[in-house]
C-alpha cells in the first residue's frame, strides 16, 4: 500500500531517536512511500527506506504519527550502484 501523510504532518518521537532519522521519517511519508499494514494491528505499518526500516502508527483520528521502532537495514550492493 502507499502511504502518504503530508498536512499537518507530526511525529512523536516516543523513544527519543536522531533528529536525523525522524526527519528521514518525515521526508518519507510527505512524499508518500510504499508501507506494509500490520496484519494484526490496525493503523500500524512498516515503512523502509534505504538503509532503515521504521514501525510507526498513524492515528486515523488525529492525523499524528508515532515512530515506534526504527533499525538500520543492509542496503544491497545493486541497489545503491556499488560494484557496477
Amino acid at each position: 500500500m502507499f502511504l502518504r501523510i503530508s498536512d499537518g504532518l507530526s511525529i512523536d518521537n516516543l523513544n527519543n531517536y536522531p533528529v536525523e532519522v525522524v526527519s528521514q521519517l518525515e521526508k518519507l511519508l510527505a512524499s508518500g512511500v510504499e508501507a506494509r499494514l500490520d496484519p494484526n494491528r490496525k493503523n500500524f505499518y512498516d515503512v523502509k527506506d534505504l538503509g532503515r526500516g521504521f514501525f510507526i502508527h498513524a492515528s486515523p483520528r488525529s492525523g499524528n504519527v508515532m515512530l515506534l521502532a526504527t533499525w538500520p537495514m543492509e542496503v544491497a550492493l545493486a541497489e545503491c550502484g556499488a560494484g557496477t
